[in-house]
């Protein structure tokens, strides 16, 4: 149940040879992962209140750009020698304060703007639903069980997102996506939280019947 993703291993190599060079750039100049984990963090923020303000295709690279960030991260930290226990922690805090901060932002939109309580209802799953994912991994792992399987994992909820934002300023039909997005996240993020429930469940069982 938990082997299909929304992202292709294909374009996640594509994306990773372009942004390699980056990569291979920063490292040569000693930064420390950390501080692009911060510097995602930062974008995040930024990115939260420019989705304040409606402009979703700007927000949606700033989102493009603090993704990018969190994945130099790790690719610096292994490069360089650097990786560390704190510094995988660091990393996966920050990155959920991210999310918190964009979604703030869609939610200041959708509630100061349009009136549209049911948009925010979406967008408050779709961060509970961020959190459980996580969750889900980290009590797994707690228990010995290593659960990275899911359909909306969080490069595919970002990619997802920022798909959203860059077609929301078409005329007429943006507007539907953007809200099409958010209720995919809604759904597909808490599915894959009880995707990875049921996972770890059978992990469970298999390694009781081994015994």
């Amino acid at each position: 149940m938990g082997e299909f993703t929304f992202l292709s291993d294909k374009n996640r190599e594509r994306y990773l040879g372009i942004i390699q060079p980056v990569g291979n750039l920063l490292a040569r100049l000693s930064v420390h992962p950390n501080i692009l984990s911060l510097a995602g963090l930062i974008l995040s923020m930024v990115a939260g209140v420019v989705y304040s303000t409606g402009a979703f295709f700007w927000a949606g690279w700033i989102v493009v750009l603090a993704g990018t960030c969190d994945v130099l991260d790790g690719q610096i930290a292994r490069q360089t020698g650097k990786r560390s226990q704190f510094g995988a922690f660091f990393d996966s805090t920050l990155d959920r304060f991210g999310e918190v901060f964009i979604f703030l932002g869609l939610a200041w939109y959708f509630s100061a703007r349009h009136q549209s309580p049911w948009v925010v209802l979406l967008i408050i799953l779709a961060i509970a639903g961020s959190f459980m994912v996580s969750y889900t991994r980290a009590r797994a792992e707690g228990l010995g069980i290593d659960c990275k399987v899911g359909l909306m994992q969080r490069p595919e909820r970002v990619t997802l997102l920022i798909i959203g934002s860059l077609v929301a300023p078409i005329p007429v039909i943006g507007p539907v996506l953007i809200k099409l997005t958010l209720l995919l996240l809604a759904v597909l993020s808490n599915l894959t939280a009880v995707q990875r429930m049921f996972y770890v469940k059978n992990q469970i069982l298999k390694d009781k019947q081994a015994l």
